[in-house]
């Protein structure tokens, strides 16, 4: 799977919506149905910039990255909306020799008052938490996946209003490298961080507080701090079509493949799946191709739907306990 990102004019971290609301101010819990408006809203078309920068170091013999700003077009959908639970599919669109060619990027799925959420566990595993009755009153969980609708991390956050500003704030939470560090062998091997969504007067911003960690002799020892901020501003200057034409073509496999991560999440206790660097999971750049052939008219979706399960179930085992 081919990974493509353009630079973007360099943008000043925007502080009014980074930083934590003054110490008077007291958050007030919003109704659910305000809630769904705030992750529905998220839907639409987009222009995006990512903009990633390394801050504070925790060991004297690492020296922090250069920041780093990308970005791209983003169409994102709704497909599922059950009241409780809304799953939001992220659609990358480039251009590709003067054509545009469509990624199929994160899916972000969102869960009221969650018995138990999917969280990374440890090296090429996730496992199920469970969420007492108390800790999940009036929270969501937020479980974010991969291209490929492998799993990447899960949270439990709450939704409030703070100086004015609707936002969600998860805990603490654990996920893999993203490709931009992972193909780089550093000497960190996963994230402690906390997310934050809110929306903005153009669109929506995800904020990333992250710790970067490296096993050490068997412990977790910081490496150094990473603060990340996705801006997602209205546009609909690109093509967006191509977005919806590859989803019409290829969301009967990719409904076929969610289902299946489910069902393996069950029966085999959990999901263990290798990280690769370059494409996030051993399966990744198989079931990219097998969906780019459906859409292509190469396969059948029913030929399309097998071959993917069969290489999720051999290419997955049981999470050890």
């Amino acid at each position: 799977m081919k990974r493509i990102f353009f630079a973007a004019a360099a943008l000043a971290l925007p502080v009014s919506a980074i930083l934590a609301a003054p110490a008077h101010a007291q958050p007030a819990a919003p109704s659910f149905e305000a809630d769904r408006a705030a992750i529905l809203a998220m839907a639409g078309d987009y222009k995006v910039v990512f903009d990633m920068r390394e801050s504070t170091r925790w060991r004297t013999d690492y020296k922090p990255l250069e920041p780093k700003l990308s970005g791209g077009h983003e169409s994102i959908r709704v497909i599922e909306d059950s009241g409780k639970r809304i799953a939001l599919q992220h659609l990358l669109v480039v251009e590709m020799e003067g054509k545009p060619h469509v990624i199929k990027h994160w899916r972000q799925d969102w869960e009221y008052e969650p018995a138990r959420v999917l969280v990374y566990s440890d090296t090429d595993s996730w496992a199920y938490r469970a969420v007492p009755d108390a800790e999940r009153k009036g929270r969501w969980a937020q479980t974010v996946w991969q291209v490929d609708d492998s799993p990447r991390y899960g949270a439990l956050g709450r939704w409030e209003d703070v100086a004015g500003l609707h936002r969600w704030t998860s805990d603490q939470t654990a996920r893999p490298l993203a490709r931009r560090d992972a193909i780089r062998g550093p000497v960190y091997d996963r994230y402690l961080g906390v997310n934050r969504h809110q929306a903005t007067p153009e669109g929506w911003i995800h904020w990333q507080d992250n710790l970067k960690l490296g096993t050490i002799d068997g412990k977790q020892v910081p490496v150094v701090s990473e603060y990340v901020l996705n801006s997602y501003t209205r546009f609909g200057d690109y093509n967006v079509k191509a977005a919806d034409d590859y989803w019409a073509a290829t969301k009967g496999m990719w409904k076929a493949v969610r289902d299946e991560w489910n069902r393996i999440a069950e029966v085999k206790h959990g999901i263990a799946v290798m990280e690769v660097a370059e494409t996030g999971s051993a399966v990744s750049a198989r079931l990219l191709e097998i969906a780019d052939d459906l859409q292509a008219g190469k396969l059948t979706e029913a030929a399309a739907i097998a071959q993917s399960l069969k290489l999720m179930d051999e290419g997955t085992s049981v999470v050890k306990p």
